[in-house]
């Protein structure tokens, strides 16, 4: 039995065979990527990349698929690592910083890029070399209660302000809402090439299309 029988039975067999051979880089192994990759890998994705120059914290355990004897670890590598184990999926991982000189490098081969860093310097070298190229690239993003999944076309980098802050609220129910949202766009695109544009807020639980 496949291990992903359910999600076939759900998605049918054409849709499933579309998402093997799909090739997605993830931007960011944080409370988002880590689990977009995840999430995609137990969805039929087989042909994931990550990106990420982070190690793990132990304050990164309650939103990040990571366990205590991983801190300290580079996140892209033991992501990959587990979901080997777990599925005997091969995820390409990088644990490096994505930036303008290497963006070519690292995003090569994309079908679509899921932008999902926490800085505006990460986020805009991400945006420009997939529009230089036209690569799709979806950018998902929070700020306290709400979260917006946006196409490169239609994405304003936020101010760098904010990179340098910690500390901040983040519940992971709206993570995880999140993640499921833009893992089904991500679905979405790569069977129909259709592009959706949304915004999920946790206290109403509600999940609209993004007002352009």
């Amino acid at each position: 039995m496949s291990i992903f029988f359910h999600e076939q039975l759900y998605r049918t067999s054409a849709v499933m065979s579309l998402v093997k051979n799909f090739p997605v880089t993830v931007c960011g192994a944080g409370a988002l990527g880590a689990n977009i990759v995840e999430s995609l890998a137990r969805s039929g994705f087989c042909q994931l990349k990550v990106i990420d120059r982070d190690r793990i914290e132990e304050r990164n355990l309650s939103t990040q698929p990571y366990y205590r004897s991983d801190i300290g670890a580079f996140k892209a590598k033991i992501l990959a690592n587990n979901l080997y184990r777990a599925l005997s999926v091969s995820i390409n991982a990088h644990s490096k910083e994505l930036t303008p000189a290497n963006a070519d490098r690292l995003l090569a081969n994309s079908a679509v890029a899921i932008d999902t860093f926490d800085n505006s310097v990460g986020r805009q070298a991400v945006k420009d070399y997939c529009a230089s190229v036209s690569i799709p690239c979806l950018h998902v993003g929070l700020a306290a209660d709400y979260s917006e999944i946006i196409w490169n076309q239609h994405y304003r980098v936020p101010s760098a302000a904010n990179d340098d802050i910690c500390d901040y609220p983040l519940a992971r129910n709206l993570v995880m809402l999140t993640v499921a949202v833009a893992c089904e766009v991500i679905v979405t695109f790569a069977a129909t090439q259709e592009q959706q544009n949304l915004t999920c807020t946790i206290k109403d639980f509600a999940v609209k299309p993004l007002i352009l």
